[in-house]
């Protein structure tokens, strides 16, 4: 019982195996995009506000410190979920004005301890960049982050 695997068998068994897992990726990827389009996005309620704020995020750098939807730095707190955070679905003024202060309120100069520099964004960049928070915590991310603390 003594059989060799031939040249033409062990090409045969790769180029098979090459078809059959590049099917399987592909199909993958496939699924990934469409549940991507069909079931997590809220692009049909981006409005020029929530705009405005991701470009804030952009220009001041957010990432280098946050991360959103668990893309970014790990040296400050997760954000996708801040507007929770903050009890926005229960009382969304009450966050609003939250966020407000807690941007108002940086650096608050305790030792020790991680600081978010003062952008000193306007009431407008404010109620933009907060759109543009509140907005990427209505994503469905399935359960990202892990915890409420973020």
């Amino acid at each position: 019982m003594s059989e060799r695997l031939t040249k033409s068998a062990a090409r045969n068994i790769f180029y098979g195996g090459t078809l059959f897992f590049l099917a399987i990726f592909i199909a993958l990827v496939v699924q990934s995009h469409l549940y991507i389009l069909n079931v997590s996005s809220n692009n049909d309620r981006l409005t020029e506000s929530i705009i405005r704020g991701k470009r804030l995020w952009e220009k001041n750098a957010c990432i280098d410190c946050h991360t959103i939807m668990g893309e970014g730095a790990y040296f400050a707190p997760e954000l996708s979920n801040v507007w929770d955070r903050f009890g926005g679905k229960d009382d969304p003024e009450g966050a609003r004005e939250g966020l407000k202060g807690w941007f108002a309120a940086m650096p608050t100069g305790i030792e020790g301890r991680r600081q978010m520099p003062q952008f000193n964004l306007s009431d407008q960049d404010l109620d933009d960049l907060i759109d543009f928070l509140k907005w990427t915590s209505e994503i469905d991310d399935q359960n990202w982050p892990p915890t409420d603390a973020g």
